[in-house]
């Protein structure tokens, strides 16, 4: 694993408008890693775009999921979460060992398939769904956020190379704020003191368990629901019945009439 500083002296005065709008497109919606990974594909060869938050309870959050191959990353991320790799993996160990900076810092990390030592860890995340390797842009914010953008090459892809490593981190940026801009809502404040019960059961949700519960509570039905996530309505219907047994909730009337959940 290999991890390096991002300084501003390496960032460009300016990226390409095209590239600029579609990192910034999925800011506030469930698409924030399609924005990223179409964005960044206008650069250079990717397969997979996660991006992964420590919530204020010090739990992993995915924040959001993007592949070229359908529901491949965010079955993965499941995968990660359900299974708590977040333990083994170094990116989120690194991040919640940081002291909070007086000032932004932004990392770049590398990560190759091989050198993931557990084997179910290693088979989730890369050999199951033909990953060779990752590499991220880690956030640390003075307020508590700390989030890793991550970029994955499948085995059908050359090996990313110094060229690859300048073209993300000149990106990094831009990546980060868009990030922090979204995962402010999601993560929340800094200390679990400051953090309300209904948000940590909210930060419990998967993406696609908060993205329904989200169209539910803006009054669209379930059918509804799955027309706007492009998804069959039985799908929606078990994100929405798993995100209730997390919410300690039993109904959609019980739902609606939660003001705490309107306000999280």
């Amino acid at each position: 694993m290999k991890r390096r500083r991002i300084h501003p002296s390496t960032q460009p005065e300016s990226v390409s408008a095209t590239v600029a709008v579609g990192i910034v497109a999925g800011i506030g919606t469930p698409h924030l890693a399609d924005g990223f990974l179409a964005a960044m594909q206008k650069v250079l060869p990717l397969t997979f775009c996660t991006v992964f938050a420590l919530g204020a309870n010090g739990r992993v959050v995915t924040v959001s999921t993007a592949s070229n191959y359908g529901d491949a990353a965010f079955q993965t991320s499941e995968r990660y979460i359900e299974n708590r790799f977040d333990l083994l993996d170094p990116n989120m160990v690194w991040l919640s060992a940081r002291k909070l900076p007086k000032q932004a810092q932004l990392w770049l990390s590398h990560q190759h398939a091989d050198e993931v030592a557990d084997p179910a860890y290693r088979a989730a995340c890369y050999g199951d769904v033909g990953i060779r390797e990752r590499t991220s842009v880690l956030l640390l914010l003075p307020g508590g956020q700390r989030a890793a953008v991550s970029f994955y090459r499948s085995l059908a892809l050359p090996e990313f190379v110094e060229a690859d490593f300048d073209a993300i981190a000149a990106h990094a940026a831009l990546l980060a704020e868009a990030t922090a801009a979204h995962s402010r809502g999601l993560v929340g404040a800094a200390t679990p003191r400051a953090l309300g019960a209904a948000s940590s059961r909210l930060l419990s949700l998967s993406v696609r368990e908060r993205a329904v519960i989200d169209h539910l509570l803006a009054g669209r039905t379930a059918k509804e629901a799955a027309r706007e996530m492009d998804v069959e309505l039985s799908t929606a219907r078990t994100h929405q019945y798993r995100a209730f047994r997390r919410l300690g909730i039993a109904s959609l009337k019980d739902l609606l009439m939660r003001d705490e959940f309107r306000r999280s």
